[in-house]
């Protein structure tokens, strides 16, 4: 375990190398830049010139990514370009307006896929089991910008219930008023309690009737005992990487459910850097983004591993 976790470790962070060229690169390719976006139409191109000057933007790409990287070893990620507020505080505020619609999404998905995972995978081929594998299929064909649309005509226009937007809440806002956080959660969370419910099923059905659980029984080992030491571990085991996918896919869905819903976090701050092109900004939201899911990945490997080490004896 010692010597594979080495093994990921260094990968990991050779990945990370990759992420920063790559994120620096992506937004060096931008078209346009800053000064254009600043001065619209009203600007004169020795104007737009003077500007790209001052901002530093007409420097050769190496020499900016050069400092860029001597910057992100101290922890500097620069200014942004529009406001010139340090981008970490920047991409900080907007993170903590998305944690508190990811966290509750992120405990919604670890705790309804493993359940519904197990229940169905133990009673396969039941009338529940083809019921909410049925449903399942069914919500994870919706994207969720489509399935927040849905709930905020029915739940929210139609009856009610629910506030259908968080426009002018964020932080301790949205705590306060935890109804708004409601349908959010579910379109964010609802497509990854399916993808990783179905695989934690598959593995719980084919561990239920595998060798192993079929000897330990013969042996007069208690079900309970079977499915809660052996069926239950094995199968978590291969769903432990599609849940760092999961994690990506919060992420990802972040963007088309914040900007739904009004909340101002990574995802509509992401877009707004994009349309500005605040190249730092952009950097830092990506840089956010590209470590989660290389740190997300190496988790998963490693539990992975942990769980079902029989999986990467050839690794």
């Amino acid at each position: 375990m010692g010597r594979y976790t080495a093994r990921r470790c260094v990968l990991a962070v050779a990945q990370c190398l990759v992420v920063l060229v790559a994120v620096f690169a992506l937004g060096a390719l931008l078209p346009g830049d800053t000064a254009g976006v600043l001065l619209a139409e009203q600007g004169t191109p020795e104007q737009v010139a003077a500007l790209r000057e001052r901002l530093g933007l007409d420097r050769p790409a190496w020499e900016r990514f050069g400092d860029w990287f001597g910057g992100l070893l101290t922890g500097d990620l620069g200014r942004s370009l529009m406001t010139g507020v340090p981008v970490a505080g920047e991409v900080g505020r907007r993170l903590t307006d998305s944690l508190v619609l990811a966290l509750p999404a992120f405990v919604l998905v670890i705790a309804a896929a493993p359940l519904l995972g197990i229940v169905t995978g133990m009673r396969e081929g039941t009338r529940l089991d083809r019921t909410l594998n049925a449903a399942a299929v069914v919500l994870h064909a919706v994207p969720e910008f489509v399935l927040g649309l849905l709930m905020i005509a029915s739940l929210s226009l139609a009856t009610g219930l629910l506030p259908a937007t968080a426009v002018g809440l964020n932080g301790t806002a949205l705590l306060a008023q935890p109804a708004v956080l409601v349908m959010p959660v579910i379109a964010l969370a609802a497509r990854q309690v399916c993808d990783l419910a179905r695989q934690i099923r598959a593995g719980v059905a084919q561990q239920r009737d595998g060798p192993l659980a079929e000897h330990l029984r013969l042996l007069g080992m208690r079900e309970r005992t079977v499915v809660v030491r052996h069926i239950v571990p094995n199968a978590l085991g291969p769903a432990a990487q599609q849940f760092a996918r999961c994690v990506e896919g919060l992420l990802g869905g972040a963007v088309l459910v914040e900007a739904l819903f009004g909340v101002q976090g990574l995802g509509t701050g992401f877009v707004e850097a994009a349309q500005n092109r605040d190249v730092p900004l952009v950097q830092g939201y990506a840089l956010l983004f590209a470590g989660t899911a290389v740190v997300v990945h190496l988790a998963g490997d490693l539990a992975s591993h942990r769980l079902a080490p029989r999986r990467e004896a050839t690794a």
